[in-house]
Order: C-alpha cells, then sequence, then structure tokens
C-alpha cells in the first residue's frame, strides 16, 4: 500500500500526504521522543503522544515556560526523511484532574540533526495558533509543508504559564531523498509577476544554497502562472523563474544534493508552458552525475521537444538511466524567454512505478506500468475494502447489542427499582432488588460508607459494582467486586473522578455503596411534615435535580421522636434546611433522594446534622435537616476579632468528635471544611454539607470541564491525583478545616497559589522529595495545634491520626 503513498506524492497532489506517522499508533518508539526537559518521570517525553493518557498524560517541561524564552521543546526523530503536512496538538487533562496547554508554539525541523530550520507559514509568520482547551485535538496544516527527519514543537506563550502536550505528525516518507537543491534565485517578470522561492529554508542571497523550498512543496502550478493555488499571494508565486537576459550561456543549473547514493531512474519536471507570454518548457537538460567525490566525465542529455500548440503546463519526465549518485547537476536550457518550474521530484532505488495519476500515452517510453505492482495495488485496495465491511459489521451489531442492553435494563428499572409511600402505615416501602442497575450508576447521597478492602485505600467509586444480596445466599460473597489503583501510579495519573454533583446540588461527596444494613427493614424513622407550616426564607442554593431553603418550620416540636428534642418552646418557629427535588425529576434522581433519606435517618450524633422530617407523600419530595442559627462556621469566625474569640480548640473539638463518628461507621465525609460546619448555641458545632450549593463558596470549588466541581484545596493529594476518598483523606481535609478556624477564616488555604498550583504542590506530596508547600502557621496557633495539623498531612495515610487521637488531643488542650 506505500505505492499509493508514492504515486500521490510524485503527482503533486501532496494534500493527500496526510497519514498519522504513529505518535499515536506507536509507530514511533519512545527512544526517537525527547524534550528539553520535564517536570517529572511521568511527564517525560515518551507521554507527548496525541490522544494517549499513559503516564501523566503528556509531556510537561519542567519549568513555567516564559515569553519568547523558546528554551522548551518536544522533539520528534522520524529515523528517515519525512514530508510533513499537517500537526496535531493536545493539552494535558488526565481525567479531568489536569488543565494544561499550549495556547501557541512554534516548529523547528532538521533534516541532518545540526542545522535547524524554523518553520514559517507563507506569510512568513512563524507562530502557530495551539489549543484553547486541555481535551480538544487541534489540526493546523503546515503550509508550507516541511521535509525533514527531526521535527520540534517549542509551546510559545504571552505570559509565564505551565503547560503540557501532546503531539502528532502527519505525512508520508519522503522518498526523494533529496535533502537540498542550489539555485539561482528567481526574478521578476514585468506583468508584474515574481518568480521567487518564497519558502526556500536555506540561504538566499544571489542564489538559493543548502534549502528546500517550492520546487518540493507538492503544490504544481496552474496553466496561467499568473493564478495560484494559494490565497493572498502574488501572481507567479507557484513557480521558481528565470529570464534568458540574466544567463548568456543560455542555460540554468540547478544542483540537487541526496541524503546518500542512490541508483536513479527518473526525474520529473513541472514547467509552465505558456508561450503566448514568451515563456516555455527547457529545450534541452543536461545533467551530470557524482556518486563519491567526483563528477561523472559524460553527462546525460535528454531533449524532451517544444511544444507550441498546447499552453498547459505539464510534467517532463527524464529518464535518468539508472545512474548511482549522491548529488546531481543539471544544466537547463531555455526554449524561449522565460523558464518556470514549479515541482522537481526523483525516482530511485526500488521506485520504480508509474509517478502520475493520468494514464500513460502509449508512445510514451518513459512510462511502463508494471503490471506486478499494479496487482499488489489492486490486492491493498481489495484488502482495505474488506477490513471497512469486517469493521462496519461489528459496529452494526454492536449498536444492535447496545440496543438489546438498554431494553433490558429499562425493565430491570421498571420492574425493580421502585419505591411505593403507604400513608396507611405511614412508613416507607423500599426494595433493595437493585443490584443489576446501581453497578452501573453513582447514587449521590450526603455520606458515603466504605468497608476496608485493603488496610490503606478504598476506591468509592468503584467498591461495589453488585449489592450484596439478601441474607442467607450463597452468593453473597461474590457480590462485592474491587478496582484498586495502586500508591505506585504515577502522580498525574488519570483518576477514576466520579459525578460529584448531589440529587439537590449540596452535597458534593456523597455516595453510598449503598449498604444493605442501612436501607433494612421498612421504617426510615423520621415523620411527615405538613408542608403548610413551612415558610421560605432563603434559598440557599441548587442543583441539577432540586434546591435547599432556609425555612422556619413552626410546631416542629409536635413532630419529633424521643431521641431529640429542641431548648426552645413549642410555639417558637425553628429554622430548618429543607431539600427539595423537582417534580421533574426522573426515577433515578428520585430513588437516589429516598435512599439519602435513609441514610441520613440513621445517623445520630450531637455532632452531626440531624434529619428532622420528611415531606414525601406528595411532590415535590422534601427532607427537612437541621439549621442552626448562627449559620455555618467559616462566616460565623470571619465576623469575629481574634482578641474577641479564644476558645477554637473546643470548636475543632466538636469537628473531630462529629467525624470520629462518621469513621466508625466506615462514612467518609469527602468535603469536610468550615463551610460544612454549623454553629448553634454556645458554639455547638454540627457538621453538615450545605457548602458546595451556596454562590458564596464557589471560589472554593475547582471545576473540573464537563465533569465535577472538587475542593482541591482541602483534598489530599491522594484524593487528587488517585481519586482516592477514604477516612485518611477526611483527616487531611480536617487538618485544613483545623488551619481555617485558627486563622478566623480570614483567607482562603494556599491563598498565593492558584488551583493549578495547587495540584502541582500535590505532585511534590507524591514524590516526597521535599519540595511540597505546606500551609503555615497561623499567627494565634500553639505549637501543639500546628503539629496536630502537620499530623494530618503526612504522606503516608497510616501515619495520619485517627479521629479518636486527634479528638482525644484536642479534649486534652481544653480541660
Amino acid at each position: 500500500c506505500a505505492l499509493i503513498k508514492r504515486e500521490l506524492l510524485h503527482g503533486c497532489v501532496a494534500g493527500v500526504c496526510r497519514y498519522p506517522l504513529g505518535m499515536s499508533g506507536g509507530q514511533i518508539q519512545d527512544e526517537d521522543i525527547s524534550a528539553s526537559s520535564q517536570w517529572s518521570e511521568s511527564t517525560a517525553a515518551r507521554y507527548g503522544r496525541l490522544d494517549f493518557e499513559e503516564g501523566d498524560g503528556a509531556w510537561c517541561p519542567e519549568v513555567t515556560v516564559e515569553p519568547d524564552s523558546q528554551k522548551e521543546f518536544l522533539q520528534i526523530d522520524l529515523r528517515s526523511l519525512h514530508f510533513v503536512t499537517l500537526v496535531g496538538t493536545q493539552g494535558r487533562h488526565a481525567g479531568g484532574i489536569g488543565n494544561e496547554f499550549s495556547q501557541m508554539y512554534k516548529i523547528k525541523y532538521s533534516r541532518d540533526g545540526s542545522r535547524w530550520i524554523s518553520w514559517r507559514n507563507r506569510q512568513g509568520q512563524q507562530v502557530i495558533e495551539g489549543n484553547r482547551n486541555a481535551y480538544d485535538i487541534v489540526l493546523k496544516d503546515l503550509e508550507p509543508p516541511i521535509i525533514a527527519r527531526f521535527v520540534r514543537f517549542m509551546p510559545v506563550t504571552d505570559h509565564p504559564m505551565n503547560v503540557c502536550m501532546r503531539v502528532e505528525l502527519y505525512g508520508c516518507e519522503w522518498l526523494d531523498g533529496l535533502v537540498s537543491y542550489n539555485a539561482p534565485a528567481g526574478e521578476q517578470m514585468s506583468l508584474p509577476a515574481y518568480f521567487n522561492d518564497s519558502v526556500y529554508d536555506g540561504a538566499v542571497i544571489h542564489s538559493m544554497t543548502e534549502g528546500l523550498g517550492q520546487l518540493t512543496d507538492g503544490v504544481c502550478g496552474l496553466d496561467d502562472f499568473s493564478h495560484s493555488h494559494v490565497y493572498n499571494v502574488w501572481p507567479g508565486y507557484d513557480y521558481v523563474g528565470w529570464t534568458n537576459e540574466s544567463f548568456p550561456a543560455g542555460f540554468v543549473e540547478i544542483m540537487f544534493e541526496f541524503d546518500r547514493t542512490r541508483n536513479f531512474t527518473t526525474m520529473k519536471v513541472h514547467c509552465n508552458n505558456m508561450f503566448s507570454q514568451h515563456t516555455k518548457a527547457f529545450r534541452q537538460v543536461v545533467c551530470y552525475f557524482r556518486s563519491e567525490a567526483d563528477w561523472e566525465p559524460t553527462p546525460l542529455v535528454f531533449n524532451p521537444g517544444e511544444d507550441e500548440q498546447n499552453p498547459r503546463a505539464r510534467f517532463v519526465t527524464i529518464d535518468l538511466l539508472h545512474h548511482m549518485a549522491s548529488a546531481i547537476k543539471c544544466r537547463f536550457y531555455f526554449a524561449d524567454a522565460w523558464m518556470l518550474f514549479s515541482e522537481i521530484t526523483f525516482q530511485s532505488d526500488t521506485a520504480m512505478y508509474n509517478t502520475t495519476l493520468a494514464p500513460p500515452k502509449k508512445d510514451d517510453p518513459t512510462h511502463k506500468v508494471d503490471d506486478s505492482n499494479t496487482r499488489i495495488l489492486i490486492g491493498c485496495l481489495v484488502a482495505i475494502i474488506f477490513i471497512l465491511v469486517v469493521i462496519i459489521v461489528i459496529i452494526l451489531w454492536r449498536q444492535v447489542w447496545q440496543k438489546i442492553v438498554e431494553k433490558a435494563s429499562r425493565r430491570m428499572l421498571d420492574d425493580e427499582l421502585t419505591a411505593s409511600l403507604s400513608i396507611q402505615s405511614e412508613t416507607l416501602a423500599y426494595t433493595h432488588n437493585q443490584a443489576s442497575t446501581s453497578s452501573e450508576q453513582e447514587s449521590n447521597s450526603t455520606y458515603e460508607r466504605i468497608f476496608p478492602l485493603v488496610p490503606d485505600y478504598q476506591e468509592p467509586s468503584h467498591i461495589m459494582c453488585k449489592l450484596p444480596e439478601e441474607p442467607g445466599s450463597t452468593a453473597a460473597s461474590k457480590a462485592t467486586t474491587t478496582t484498586i489503583v495502586q500508591e505506585g501510579a504515577p502522580h498525574y495519573a488519570e483518576a477514576d473522578i466520579v459525578d460529584l454533583q448531589g440529587v439537590t446540588g449540596s452535597n458534593t461527596y456523597a455516595i453510598p455503596t449503598l449498604v444493605m444494613d442501612l436501607l433494612s427493614g421498612k421504617d426510615i424513622g423520621v415523620e411527615e411534615f405538613p408542608r403548610k407550616l413551612l415558610t421560605f426564607k432563603e434559598k440557599l442554593g441548587e442543583g441539577q435535580f432540586g434546591e435547599v431553603h432556609l425555612c422556619e418550620a413552626k410546631g416542629m416540636q409536635e413532630f419529633m421522636n424521643t431521641e431529640f428534642s429542641f431548648d426552645i418552646p413549642e410555639e417558637q418557629t425553628v429554622l430548618v434546611a429543607v431539600k427539595m427535588l423537582r417534580s421533574d425529576a426522573d426515577k433515578n434522581a428520585r430513588l437516589d433522594f429516598l435512599k439519602e433519606i435513609k441514610i441520613m435517618s440513621r445517623l445520630k450524633d450531637p455532632n452531626i446534622i440531624r434529619l428532622l422530617a420528611v415531606c414525601i407523600y406528595s411532590d415535590p419530595l422534601c427532607m427537612i435537616t437541621e439549621y442552626m442559627e448562627n449559620g455555618d462556621l467559616n462566616q460565623f469566625l470571619s465576623h469575629h476579632e481574634p482578641e474577641g474569640f479564644n476558645d477554637l480548640s473546643y470548636m475543632a473539638a466538636h469537628i473531630a468528635s462529629g467525624m470520629k463518628y462518621l469513621s466508625s461507621l466506615n462514612f467518609v465525609h469527602r468535603d469536610l471544611a468550615t463551610r460544612n460546619c454549623l454553629v448553634g448555641k454556645n458554639f455547638t458545632i454540627k457538621i453538615a454539607d450545605f457548602g458546595m450549593s451556596r454562590n458564596l463558596y464557589s471560589g472554593d470549588y475547582y471545576r473540573i470541564q464537563g465533569r465535577a466541581v472538587l475542593p482541591i484545596r482541602w483534598m489530599s493529594w491522594e484524593s487528587i491525583l488517585l481519586g482516592k476518598f477514604t477516612t485518611a483523606s477526611d483527616v487531611w481535609a480536617f487538618g485544613v478545616t483545623l488551619w481555617e478556624i485558627l486563622n478566623f477564616c480570614k483567607e482562603q488555604p494556599y491563598s498565593q497559589l492558584s488551583d493549578e498550583q495547587v495540584i502541582e504542590n500535590t505532585g511534590e506530596f507524591f514524590r516526597d522529595k521535599k519540595r511540597q508547600i505546606y500551609l503555615p502557621q497561623p499567627e494565634l496557633c500553639p505549637d501543639s495545634l500546628y503539629w496536630i495539623m502537620l499530623s494530618c498531612w503526612r504522606r503516608n495515610t497510616k501515619e495520619r491520626p485517627s479521629f479518636q487521637e486527634i479528638h482525644r488531643a484536642l479534649l486534652e488542650m481544653h480541660p
């Protein structure tokens, strides 16, 4: 099939020479990809392959790229000369964790590895527009194309920034082997038409030396040389031309240098023959051959014959009679006042094929088609057609199979995922036969429960791929399938980020594993509350399927069970938070909402926000939770002066107590911060989950394009880089929350760092080369409290303290 490439390339239709050269396909080996520097081993040059996600997902230079530095580059060695017509670039997103890309770049190339040439477009510009985000692939035509073995991509910025790149090259192998041609500089006709070689990449003074240009750019000139294939250029652009007035000897001499000694069969010269403008193809060419150091004494002479009938441009083919040479010097003799060339190509070695796309003339001895090669071409085409047919059949079969599966899933959803409400019994009847669909979907409830599979990490998003069956089932022990990400994974490896947006938009961390002991039984333990007794005061936030409102509840005390009571008179209204599901929410959202009610009803601790009541007998479904009179801890502390409040460890102990309770249930909060802690009377603190839903705290979350928002400034390194959320990662977040408290929430954690730099800093924790940045000790923080913070931020999760230990230490500081 390579013969097709040869014929297309030599037929002056290089626009179809656009085959990927092997970055994404793997044909280019790792050892042939190098770079000026690398940020880490997992962002080395070999990871700079387009559309690949291995390592950290891209090549990233070691340092921030400065404007006009041009020091950083990603280099590809193609092992041989190639005709490169197109390039593709992409940034690094690493499954939503990364956001680095190069908005601009330059290209340098070399044919021998020593002399490097800066690519310029046909208007002389070097800078190529790159990417606008980390996801999309941007393809750019190289006009003119380049002929090179080595290619460098050099990121360009207009301000200091971090960049990462993935690239691909497209083109064909350069079969001519031509590395340079030397010729007199092109001249100007009085039309005016300029016949200079405007893209020549060698030296141009009075003559052109040691370069390639328009004679090898794959674009053939038109019959009328005053017009061009290229837009916004001058007349004569496609041709390099000379007038006989400048050459008393009557010829123009062009010398061609090749990469090695070759066995030459033909040379093809594309000439203009617009004889009405005194322009004709050459009348004679005399070629000399140099195989070693000396030129052969006897030249080859070829006379094409003049044509004054057909003004069309044409290829003139010269039979080189299998001369062996590493250089050819040809003298082209004028047939009229002007001689214009647009392309010169060579065939050598085994490339003895018909090199035009048009059928050969019967009386032309230079166009002999090898029947065996024709058979090979036909065989290749038949094989390609067969492969395409097989691919189409597979695609159609998969589509049909997918429809069958979808129909089966819908039937299962209709039959199994049901939640029925019984008004007579005033209890919630909830079915548990949902294993097959919950494995495919990620529920979004307030808290997440995990079971220890290994001492260190759990993978919440994959920890339950199938629900446990009913007690007594023999298959129960086989129902749990796990996917564990090894701790040694690259620090920018694509993490399994799940959809963290809750049903109502207020919970960022809750992906339950639907533990059956929590969901067993029909009684949800909370009463139905009359909607008419709720007075809406403020909208706290909203999500895809619902809203969160601050309400006043009248007569709430009458509906509470004996385990919970308000320390306020019965006739006084109570502030509550109401999570409301929109009436148009789909069945899955409704199911998730009921799951959240079930789980919240089981959480009973003085330092955890309680579920008080529900409104589920009619739409919209609502759950009513506590809301503390002093609001969230972040706003509470930020409005207090340090000298007016000195009992911060007491508040921290309340948070630690609540987290100790959650950890005892193997629940993971995933968004512990002062914005998610509510303040009651006497500085009582209760842990909640309203932070994300409030626009006030939108700046605390890093948005991953099209995926989720993450509180990265509170997250542990393994949560950001590996997607692992455990009690140990909650401990890390507690350390940041404690830092917030000691700073009276006057400053955001890592306020001096951008979001991208925060993520980069987690990479330093991963490598553990003592270059990571810790949050500084707050001004009013005693050493003992700062030591607790630092212990929460230990790299090794096993070395971080438990919430039991943290709670005990804080109580000792506050007798």
